[in-house]
């Protein structure tokens, strides 16, 4: 048994290490590359391979066969690996580019000129489309109409866009791009008639299993629930406000209108990012985007913007081009953080920046200030408003989105979320129950107002935008705020801790949505992204991640009671971070799941290694460990659950902002 488990380790850690040197392999030699000399290898298939033995002989050693739940789980992966191998070795992917009255027999299959003959005698594209949202000319869907010719001589016409895909003879059509004259589409084309029924079987199975796992009394999970610690009482919550910036006064007026009228003019529907928005929503963002606040000297954005559409001769005056970068601001002798558009241009007229754009020295903050230039200008020639005539805009609406860009909601929250944690976190390591009992008191109604303000925000982003907010970083750093929460409040009866724990999260959430300027405009989806797939795909991912990082906060009070020599303490932390930590790897799995399913319905792949997905499956291989403690964890102590815990936080950490920004992928957007 002692060789099976060490074997189980080596090559377990071995994967996790090929995996994640994969992704760093990928970003500096390209996609191909790294499919071609890694993930297409034989040896990576049978690295793959080896490991499912080696498991399946460590299953065999612990009978797992008496536990059924935790068999069934163990044999769900097994099946979802044996899918995937069945697809590696069977499937077969191409393209194939119809033009409008040009019958098309065969498709070209990927990684070379070899073709493949179509189900059909052939197949013609009797026209292409693109929907565009009301009003604009932003892309809501990629519509092919085609017509597939049978051997029998009959004829299916079908519709394929994108989310909706045509089957057919075990092949599967899906919207890819097409032609710039709109004369001609390019549709993927997937044969994968063994492989994806066993991988979704495989999916099937571990929900169910995951269920029962969760719900038998035989169980770890249902043992955790029925310990007496649940029983005993532990710590508290807070209090505090929320700070405002004042707004800066000026010395010197500027031309402008009044407010009663700035006020109306708010409301004027105008074509902004692809949509229909008020006035207010665009006025918000140029002033945010130049003087990094969404007034100046007292005035609206609505005031700043009519200013500048009306004086640009007495608003170039005005130092309020946010200038972060401190060399930049010396090389174009500006004082202060502050730059007036006049100090771009010289006594002859000419751009400052022009020359450092050539000379290619347009570093990040060059390229920041000639976007605020170009937006201002923008403004000025009459491109950048563009009135929404003849588009009929509710005032619900209107007066929905207005409130939306008056209510700093993620600063207020995270600043008042931050303060109330952190003032608990210190209540809960100081001694006597007084305080706790008082700060308990106090905190639970703040912690429910808290959530109820993270609700009315989301929801009043899902009302304006009319699709679930769940498309950009903003979006689900907010909706992890949410969870976090929602999942204190669920656990504050039997852990008050969770409630200072719930404030800190949720706190730096919101935190780095706001300090990461994370894009907060409100925009339509990208065709692909339209799927409710995606939103529960989104939604149960961040459900475990909020989890998760309660098991790291655990994990850092577990440390520092440790530290104070407060057994019982570290003892009830240990518990309340193992039962968070059953449905967060269990969440995090059906959530990579929903994922490929999502991913297969969209463009016929559950699975390309993106660096997203490759290091979410870590992020789930990581924390599976602690949940094998005869496999993995020999000396199983409190202190060394929570150090492992704190430090298997930095793969989420990896996974949710080091991919988007050091390695890319096709997740960029997320």
């Amino acid at each position: 048994m002692k060789l099976v488990s060490q074997l189980l380790r080596l090559l377990f850690v071995a994967t996790i290490g090929v995996l994640g040197a994969a992704t760093f392999v990928e970003q500096a030699q390209g996609p191909s590359f790294a499919a071609a000399h890694i993930y297409h290898t034989w040896w990576f298939f049978l690295l793959w391979a080896a490991l499912a033995a080696v498991s399946v002989a460590a299953i065999w050693q612990h009978k797992l066969w008496q536990r059924t739940a935790v068999m069934m789980l163990h044999g769900s992966l097994l099946v979802i690996l044996v899918g995937a191998a069945t697809t590696f070795l069977t499937a077969r992917e191409g393209r194939l580019h119809l033009r409008k009255g040009a019958p098309a027999r065969q498709f070209v299959l990927d990684g070379g000129q070899a073709t493949e003959a179509l189900p059909f005698r052939e197949m013609v594209l009797d026209s292409f489309r693109v929907v565009c949202y009301p009003g604009t000319a932003a892309p809501q869907d990629f519509v092919s109409q085609v017509s597939c010719h049978r051997a029998d001589g009959t004829i299916l016409r079908a519709t394929i866009s994108m989310n909706h895909i045509l089957q057919a003879g075990g092949y599967r059509f899906y919207q890819s791009s097409f032609d710039p004259d709109m004369e001609g589409t390019v549709l993927s084309v997937n044969y994968d008639p063994w492989g994806t029924p066993v991988t979704y079987s495989g999916y099937a199975l571990f929900a169910l299993s995951a269920i029962l796992v969760l719900c038998g009394r035989r169980e770890t999970f249902r043992r955790l629930l029925r310990s007496p610690l649940l029983r005993k009482g532990a710590v508290a919550t807070l209090l505090l406000g929320a700070m405002g910036a004042p707004s800066p006064a000026g010395a010197r007026s500027v031309p402008t209108i009044q407010a009663d009228r700035a006020a109306r003019l708010a409301r004027m529907p105008v074509i902004y990012n692809d949509r229909v928005a008020p006035l207010s929503t665009l006025a918000h963002d140029f002033t945010i985007k130049l003087y990094g606040k969404s007034s100046y000297k007292g005035l609206t954005a609505e005031q700043v913007v009519y200013g500048w559409m009306k004086r640009p001769d007495a608003w170039k005056d005005e130092p309020m081009l946010l200038v972060k970068d401190g060399a930049l601001r010396q090389r174009l002798g500006i004082s202060g953080k502050y730059a007036r558009l006049a100090d771009l241009f010289d006594r002859n007229g000419q751009y400052r920046l022009q020359p450092l754009i050539e000379q290619g020295q347009d570093s990040k903050a060059v390229r920041e200030l000639d976007e605020k230039v170009g937006i201002i200008l923008m403004l000025t020639n009459g491109s950048l408003v563009k009135p929404a005539t003849g588009m009929a805009v509710s005032d619900q609406h209107i007066s929905a989105e207005i409130l939306y860009n008056n209510i700093p909601f993620a600063k207020w929250l995270a600043m008042g979320n931050l303060a109330l944690g952190t003032l608990m976190f210190l209540v809960l390591l100081a001694p006597g129950r007084t305080w706790h009992r008082w700060m308990y008191v106090a905190g639970l109604p703040l912690a429910c107002l808290s959530f109820a303000a993270t609700v009315f925000c989301f929801g009043l982003r899902w009302y304006i935008s009319g699709q679930v907010p769940l498309g950009n970083g903003y979006e689900t750093m907010l909706f992890m705020a949410l969870c976090v929460m929602a999942v204190a409040l669920v656990l504050c009866r039997r852990f008050a801790v969770a409630v200072p724990f719930g404030f800190l999260l949720s706190g730096f959430t919101l935190l780095v949505a706001f300090l990461g300027e994370m894009n907060p405009q409100i925009t339509p989806l990208m065709p692909v992204l339209q799927s409710p797939l995606l939103s529960a795909h989104v939604s149960v991912i961040m459900m475990a991640y909020a989890l998760l990082a309660f098991t790291m906060i655990c994990g850092i009070a577990g440390l520092l009671q440790h530290r104070f020599r407060r057994a019982p303490q570290v003892e009830r932390l240990t518990l309340l971070s193992r039962l968070m930590l059953y449905p967060a790897v269990f969440l995090l799995a059906a959530g990579i799941f929903l994922g490929a399913v999502w991913a297969n319905v969209s463009w016929g792949r559950y699975w390309s290694w993106d660096p997203k997905e490759v290091w979410a499956l870590i992020t789930m291989l990581v924390y599976a460990v602690p949940l094998h403690r005869s496999a993995f964890w020999q000396t199983d102590t409190p202190v060394r659950y929570h150090a492992y815990m704190v430090a298997a936080f930095l793969t989420v950490l990896m996974t949710y902002f080091g991919v988007n920004y050091f390695l890319g992928g096709m997740h960029g957007y997320a």
